[in-house]
């Protein structure tokens, strides 16, 4: 019992720390990605590489699936176009990562740092809950729920609590979103579909929701002080929580 306890001991010691046994080094992994190419990727699959310094590296040519990379920093690195279903980040840094049209499905992004990080054209169905996406790239993401396909019920992206003011989300699908106290202050949501998301308590001061989709939505607790709504789409039972927005006469509601 008495050495259980002193395993269990150096193992929070460890985490504390953010001290881990990853698989490879970060060389070793620079020397993987140098050699691989279109038809000999690196082969990074179910690697461990937790608090691992990445960044500012090209994983262009690498196979990442289901690698461990909580608490790893991958600040500037290029992950575009690839397939990170079920990769572990909880707690990852992406600021200024690129990840335009990534897919990354069923996997726990909380507390993140994506800020500034270019996330067009991408596919999430995550939970990133208070994750920082201030400033992110968000155009013509797919982060809505597909609802001819959810075999295990109805799978959808949370970003309760999530910053993502000065974020642009134009022409992104969020349908059935979870953005509970989300920060959406100065956002750019024009066109945007967010469609059924629930939305209650979220900062919306300020942002761009011209030609956005928000029927159906959840809005109780809204701020919509400043929020230009020129051609938005409402419900009508969301006339009364409009104040202190632009462009109400301009809104469409069904």
């Amino acid at each position: 019992m008495k050495l259980q306890k002193i395993s269990l001991g150096f193992a929070a010691l460890a985490l504390s720390l953010n001290v881990y046994a990853a698989d490879l080094t970060r060389v070793e992994i620079e020397q993987k990605l140098k050699s691989a190419d279109k038809t000999h990727v690196a082969d990074l699959r179910r690697k461990d590489f937790r608090g691992l310094d990445l960044s500012k590296l090209d994983f262009h040519n690498a196979d990442l699936w289901g690698t461990d990379l909580r608490d790893a920093n991958l600040n500037d690195s290029d992950l575009s176009n690839l397939n990170l279903d079920l990769t572990v980040m909880t707690r990852i840094h992406f600021a200024r990562a690129n990840l335009a049209n990534t897919s990354i499905f069923g996997v726990s992004m909380m507390d993140s740092d994506l800020s500034e990080a270019n996330l067009s054209g991408s596919r999430f169905i995550a939970n990133l809950d208070k994750a920082n996406l201030k400033g992110a790239n968000l155009q013509n993401a797919n982060w809505g729920v597909d609802m001819k396909n959810q075999p295990m019920g109805l799978m959808r992206v949370s970003l309760n609590g999530a910053n993502l003011s000065n974020a642009n989300l134009s022409n992104a699908d969020l349908n059935r979103a979870l953005l509970r106290r989300a920060n959406l202050s100065h956002a750019i949501l024009k066109n945007t579909i967010l469609f059924s998301a629930d939305m209650n308590s979220a900062d919306l001061s300020g942002a761009d929701l011209s030609g956005a989709n928000l029927r159906a939505c959840r809005l109780e607790g809204v701020k919509f002080d400043g929020a230009n709504l020129s051609g938005a789409k409402f419900s009508s039972k969301d006339k009364a929580l409009l104040n202190g927005a632009l462009n109400v006469n301009a809104v469409i509601f069904e």
